[in-house]
C-alpha cells in the first residue's frame, strides 16, 4: 500500500470515530482551515520562527511525533516540511480549553513514555515510540491506554496529515498535485450517447 493511501485511512480514522471529543474535533477542523489558509506555507517560510504556544521541549516531542507519523522516505518527512510549525499556528488560534487539552496529551505521552521506557519519549528509541504509538491506535484499546492519550494521538495525526498534505513537498511531489486549480482545456463528455 502507498503511504498516501494509509495516511488518508489514518486521516479518516483520526476525525471519523463516533467518540471523538470536542476537543479533537475543534483542533482537527482549525488544521483543515488552516490548510486551506495555507498556513503549513506561512509558518514554514518563516526563517526567525519561534514556538507561540509550545515550549521547546514539546516542540522537539511533536517533532518526533510527526516524523513518526509521516516518516521520511522517497519524499521528505514531516519534520522536513516543518510540520511542527504548523501544529504551533493552529495551538495558537484554539480556544484555550482545546490547547490545554493538547498539551495534556502532550504530557501524558511523556509520563507514559517514561512510565514504560524510562525516558521521555523524544529520548526513548525508535522501537520504544513506535510501540507506544501502536498501542494508542490499537482497535479496542487492549493494553487500556488512557483516553486522554489516545485521544492526543487521534489529534496530533490529523493536525500532522492536514499540515503536510498542504506544503509544497506533500502536495506536489508526494500527491502529484500540479497546483492548477483549473483545466487548461474542457474536455466534454466522451460518453457515445452525448456525440453527436
Amino acid at each position: 500500500m502507498h503511504r498516501r493511501d494509509v495516511l488518508r485511512t489514518l486521516g479518516t480514522a483520526a476525525v471519523g470515530a463516533a467518540a471523538t471529543p470536542d476537543w479533537v474535533a475543534s483542533l482537527t477542523a482549525l488544521a483543515q482551515h488552516g490548510a486551506h489558509a495555507g498556513a503549513a506555507q506561512t509558518a514554514a517560510a518563516a526563517t526567525d520562527w519561534k514556538p507561540k504556544i509550545l515550549t521547546a521541549h514539546q516542540n522537539e516531542t511533536v517533532i518526533v511525533l510527526t516524523e513518526l507519523i509521516i516518516p521520511t522516505t522517497d519524499t521528505p518527512g514531516a519534520k522536513d516540511t516543518l510540520v511542527n510549525r504548523f501544529i504551533d499556528g493552529v495551538l495558537a488560534e484554539a480556544p484555550a480549553p482545546d490547547r490545554d487539552s493538547f498539551i495534556r496529551g502532550l504530557t501524558w505521552i511523556d509520563e507514559r513514555s517514561q512510565a514504560l521506557f524510562k525516558k521521555e519519549f523524544a529520548a526513548a528509541s525508535a522501537d520504544d515510540q513506535t510501540s507506544l504509538l501502536t498501542q494508542l491506535s490499537a482497535a479496542g484499546n487492549p493494553e487500556k491506554e488512557a483516553p486522554i492519550g489516545r485521544d492526543f494521538f487521534d489529534a496530533i495525526k490529523s493536525m500532522t496529515i492536514n499540515g503536510y498534505y498542504t506544503t509544497e513537498i506533500g502536495l506536489r511531489r508526494e500527491l502529484g498535485d500540479s497546483g492548477q486549480l483549473f483545466q487548461a482545456v474542457s474536455q466534454g463528455c466522451d460518453h457515445p450517447d452525448h456525440q453527436g
